[in-house]
């Protein structure tokens, strides 16, 4: 099968480091593999993703080295997800039919209250409380909140080989509980969304920061729910400051505007990214095409990088 593979930005701010280096990995999998590679803006929430900030990152990849074959604004509005809501109509019709959607009314401050279920790392597990609900008690509630919608998860194990992090299993009943797909507002969930759109696109491998993990199975019970073929995923290592705080948009760090003031060209950000992954054994100025040819993911490291001091220093 040939090999298709795709970057899939939020336009919610300037793109970073830590995400041009899931581009840069994802293109040249595809790239060293002679693929197919997409651009796809994940704008679901329209209201936090300007098209402006689209077009930026477009022009971030070009300046970078990175092409596509097909997406972003010159593919159409298909390939911006807040057009694409009839699309994953049909398929949460599906999930429907199936007797797997119901309405959920809890509020934020009830998913996190202290006597609800967490995992030991803090993230709240759902209990379920609403799946029971009666007609009666779903049409009073209504009255009070727009529900959101949650797909019932068995109580089984979903094991896959990640090509970058190896073997993971969960048990999505007492790992997530019932996860949500629409929100009370009518927007779709990025699970349910990412899962259409790979599937209908002909994705067939994913690249992705290795905070997504813990998200496959779930994505992967849609897959199979749906009826729709999963593609390999390969979570990367995440960059972090010396410090090992994770790198953020949020906080602006190293974001493409930055870099492309400071740099003025690539070739030697490339270099950086290239010696910290492992594709080259030290930090010299390279194009992006040049590293195809060394690419595997063999090379690629399991665990988070930290950002050397220096290369941080010559930044700022």
């Amino acid at each position: 099968m040939a090999v298709c593979g795709r970057f899939a930005p939020t336009p919610s701010g300037r793109i970073h480091l830590g995400n041009i280096l899931c581009a840069m990995l994802s293109w040249l999998s595809v790239r060293a593999a002679g693929g197919r590679y997409l651009l796809r803006i994940e704008d679901l929430d329209a209201m936090r993703c300007p098209r402006s900030l689209a077009d930026l990152i477009e022009d971030d990849l070009h300046w970078f080295g990175i092409d596509w074959d097909d997406g972003g604004s010159a593919g159409g509005e298909q390939w911006y997800q807040s057009t694409r809501s009839a699309v994953y109509d049909r398929y949460f019709a599906k999930l429907k039919q199936q007797g797997l959607i119901y309405p959920c009314f809890c509020s934020r401050a009830e998913l996190h209250a202290a006597q609800a279920p967490h995992r030991s790392d803090g993230t709240y597990i759902y209990a379920g409380t609403c799946r029971g609900l009666t007609p009666v008690q779903i049409a009073e509630k209504r009255k009070r909140r727009p529900p959101a919608a949650r797909v019932i998860v068995p109580d089984g194990e979903v094991h896959f080989v990640d090509g970058c992090q190896g073997s993971y299993t969960e048990n999505l009943a007492q790992d997530c509980g019932d996860f949500i797909i629409r929100r009370s507002d009518g927007v779709y969930g990025y699970q349910l969304a990412v899962v259409v759109d790979d599937a209908e696109m002909g994705v067939t491998e994913v690249v992705r920061g290795r905070d997504l993990l813990e998200s496959t199975p779930r994505q992967m019970y849609l897959y199979e729910t749906l009826g729709l073929d999963c593609p390999q995923f390969y979570h990367i290592p995440l960059l972090t400051a010396p410090d090992g705080r994770r790198l953020s948009k949020r906080d602006g760090d190293l974001d493409l505007g930055v870099l492309r003031e400071k740099f003025g060209r690539p070739e030697p950000i490339i270099g950086m990214l290239a010696a910290a992954i492992g594709l080259r054994p030290t930090i010299q100025p390279v194009a992006l095409r040049e590293l195809v040819a060394d690419f595997s993911w063999d090379k690629i490291p399991q665990q988070d990088i930290a950002l050397p001091p220096e290369i941080l220093q010559r930044v700022q």
